[in-house]
């Protein structure tokens, strides 16, 4: 029989979806005020996989990933996803969105994607939210599920989540060597 025990702290990441640059930064500071310092920001990427979000948002859509240098408790995605979600809302304009903003984690073995959407594969994780195991890490890289995404499919994204990776890595060596 198993034991019922405290995950590892995840490294809590943003990916953004605008056309406006300038709303990254206001979410950012925003976000920073409850989960601390960002410590990692990805360069501007387009946004050209799909033209699924064009109807709300308009064309020249651009993604940009953010990570927050405070690791956190993998049940709080729900809780982070409505966060989210109220923060869309507030800079929405005549009722329409102007960001995206689609929390996840990372952990040593899997990306994980928040979402109000259910599907076969994602898991019911409370308050209306699911969650979606985007990516895997095995054997040394990330790989792809049936159900990734094309944008996370490409070798821009996978190197970010790389570079994620990496220093997700370095802040569990320094919880392991501060105790």
């Amino acid at each position: 029989m198993g034991y019922a025990s405290q995950p590892q702290p995840v490294k809590l990441v943003l990916p953004m979806l605008a056309r406006q640059p300038a709303l990254f930064n206001m979410a950012c500071e925003r976000l920073s005020f409850t989960y601390g310092r960002i410590d990692y920001t990805s360069i501007i990427l387009p946004f050209d996989h799909t033209t699924y979000y064009e109807k709300e948002f308009g064309s020249g859509l651009q993604r940009q990933f953010v990570a927050f240098e405070r690791l956190v408790d993998p049940g709080q995605l729900a809780e982070i996803k409505l966060l989210t979600n109220s923060l869309e809302q507030s800079l929405a304009v005549d009722e329409r969105r102007t960001i995206n903003l689609d929390p996840g984690y990372l952990s040593l073995a899997k990306f994980v994607l928040a979402t109000t959407k259910d599907q076969s594969h994602r898991i019911y994780i409370g308050q209306g939210i699911y969650a979606e195991i985007t990516l895997c890490y095995r054997h040394g890289e990330w790989r792809v599920c049936p159900w990734t995404y094309p944008d996370y499919r490409t070798a821009a994204y996978l190197l970010v989540i790389g570079e994620l990776r990496a220093i997700y890595i370095s802040q569990l060596q320094d919880r392991i060597e501060c105790r």
